[in-house]
């Protein structure tokens, strides 16, 4: 399964009031609370719309936020608040 997570890649972002949604390039789309990123979360709506999208995942450059496609798929939010969690 490893090979097929790294094929999929992100091809268009929306929001919403309190979620994000991300088109995969195998059809799939992604419903992701704001809540899981808080950088996101706290952001304007330009801020949020300024981003980069790249074979592996979305990149806010000026929040400092990064969010691989990967870890969408697996239902993590921001690993920041989950080190102490992580085994």
């Amino acid at each position: 399964m490893h090979g097929t997570t790294s094929l999929v890649r992100p091809t268009h972002v929306t929001f919403a009031a309190d979620s994000f949604s991300v088109e995969l390039s195998d059809g799939r789309v992604l419903s992701v609370p704001l809540a899981w990123f808080p950088r996101l979360l706290h952001a304007t709506p330009e801020q949020r719309e300024k981003l980069t999208l790249s074979t592996r995942g979305l990149h806010w450059e000026d929040l400092d936020e990064d969010i691989s496609v990967e870890g969408l798929l697996a239902g993590r939010g921001d690993a920041t608040r989950l080190k102490s969690s992580a085994a």
